[in-house]
């Protein structure tokens, strides 16, 4: 699993801040990776705070530096897309494919002013074209202790699509020698959303009614998913949680102090509803832990 890492690199501290991580993956996974810097059309002359690279020698240069940071060992290929793009999210998906990268690695927003433009721009673009699993990495300092994985938080909503994010997760899990801790999200009347809350408040009783069958629902679904998983050898612990999905999420993550949030998300047959009313962007926009986004099939959220 995750045989090729595609690490997009801007030239900035902030981009660079993957890296620690990245370099700990690939050691225990035994990964490829491959540095990206894509020279854009009409560039600023700064990108968070660092001097933009549309030069292609400074940009294969500055690649050499950064691939210094991975750990000695790591088998690390450097590429430079010269064709300036207007388009960079789409460019470094379709370089995630030309070279058969199977994870993206990204950081995933920027500290207060920088957060919206950085999730609401390349990395929220590129995962949202949903061609394959992305990893959204907190920013930190360059040079920070490398990543370890010992605990991973993996909400669940009761969809039989939403497991296929189940698999990746164990299968790091394993590698990692991880324990997984499942998480099932059950609405209360006042963290209803969109037509769900415009009921509640017209049919209270029988909406209360329906989410105490829903939480019975999500008991019996996780610990049918709990035995499943263990008798394949894994550590797993799950809880059922009333209130809102996001904060659940987050407080959870923190309570158990999780080092990896797994979301299945919904790809590209509804992008626009994926990142306007899905939990997935708000909580990689909040966590503290690095969130590991997985495509998968069925229905929109």
């Amino acid at each position: 699993m995750f045989a090729h890492l595609l690490v997009p690199l801007d030239g900035s501290p902030l981009a660079e801040s993957v890296l620690p991580m990245t370099g700990a993956l690939a050691q225990t996974l035994g990964s490829q990776v491959t540095l990206l810097h894509v020279i854009e059309r009409g560039a600023p002359v700064a990108i968070h705070g660092a001097r933009h690279l549309t030069d292609a020698d400074r940009a294969e240069a500055y690649l050499a530096d950064a691939a210094k940071q991975l750990p000695p060992g790591t088998r690390v290929s450097r590429h430079v897309h010269t064709v300036k793009e207007h388009d960079l999210p789409k460019s470094i998906a379709d370089h995630a494919a030309e070279l058969g990268a199977d994870l993206i690695v990204l950081c995933s927003h920027g500290r207060r002013r920088l957060r919206h433009r950085l999730l609401g721009g390349v990395a929220q673009r590129v995962a949202a074209r949903g061609r394959g699993p992305i990893l959204l990495v907190p920013p930190g300092e360059v040079g920070a202790a490398a990543f370890r994985c010992q605990t991973m938080l993996v909400p669940l909503d009761g969809q039989a699509a939403h497991e296929q994010g189940l698999e990746p997760a164990a299968g790091l899990a394993r590698a990692c020698r991880a324990s997984l801790h499942l998480l099932a999200v059950v609405p209360t009347l006042g963290t209803l959303t969109g037509e769900h809350a415009a009921t509640g408040q017209i049919l209270p009783g029988a909406t209360a009614a329906l989410l105490e069958l829903d939480e019975d629902r999500a008991e019996a679904y996780v610990t049918d998913v709990v035995a499943r998983l263990a008798k394949t050898g894994l550590s797993v612990t799950a809880e059922v949680g009333r209130g809102d999905p996001t904060a659940m999420i987050l407080e959870t993550a923190k309570r158990i102090e999780a080092d990896l949030i797994v979301l299945g998300t919904h790809g590209r047959s509804g992008l626009d509803a994926f990142w306007s009313a899905s939990v997935a962007p708000r909580i990689a926009g909040k966590a503290e832990v690095p969130v590991l986004l997985v495509p998968v099939g069925g229905g929109g959220r």
